[in-house]
């Protein structure tokens, strides 16, 4: 499977339009394996956070992206960008399958496993399972990352951090908690540090 090609064309502009606009802290980005299939599971609080996940590696992420994303006239913009459209409505079969594709083919998927943006910042929804069911069905580890911060222009005020890769489990529900786990511990530890 080829990356997608404006994706490959334009992601160094973006990412320095991105961190010339809103000059994020990177942390950990290290843990990113710089090869192989991974998939990479965070918070999500604005529609913006999938380009701060994008603009942390140099690797290409493939995001799991509301479908309303892949139809006109935002297809033209999203779609030649990799994305993978979810009906967030239904458990998307074909969609799961399009990320196990893309993984098994030692890739990136990125996704947000609360499933929407969460405007209750400092808080955590329940997560859906689809990062971990991937991540298992395809050997994948699962990279978590906290996002916190407001995008602010010309202003140091967003930070991503990530963690050490987790092996998924059989017991999916009891993995889908740990990277809950971590990516809670994660947002909690970021208010007390401000």
């Amino acid at each position: 499977m080829e990356e997608p090609k404006a994706y490959l064309k334009h992601r160094g502009t973006l990412c320095f339009l991105f961190n010339f606009l809103f000059k994020p802290t990177i942390i950990g980005n290290e843990k990113i394996p710089e090869e192989g299939r991974v998939v990479i599971a965070g918070n999500h609080t604005h529609f913006m956070d999938c380009i701060t996940v994008a603009a942390s590696t140099e690797r290409v992420v493939h995001f799991l992206a509301k479908s309303e994303l892949a139809e006109p006239p935002l297809r033209r913009f999203f779609v030649p960008f990799g994305i993978i459209p979810v009906h967030r409505e239904r458990k998307d079969k074909e969609a799961l399958e399009s990320a196990i594709e893309v993984l098994e083919d030692d890739k990136v998927i990125g996704l947000f496993p609360e499933g929407k943006v969460n405007n209750e910042r400092g808080t955590l929804l329940p997560f859906k399972f689809g990062a971990v069911k991937m991540a298992h069905e395809t050997n994948s580890r699962i990279v978590p990352c906290v996002i916190t911060g407001r995008y602010k222009f010309f202003r140091k005020s967003i930070t991503i951090q990530f963690f050490d890769p987790v092996t998924v489990s059989d017991n999916l529900e009891e993995t889908n908690n740990e990277i809950w786990n971590i990516i809670n511990d994660g947002l909690q530890k970021a208010k007390i540090t401000k």
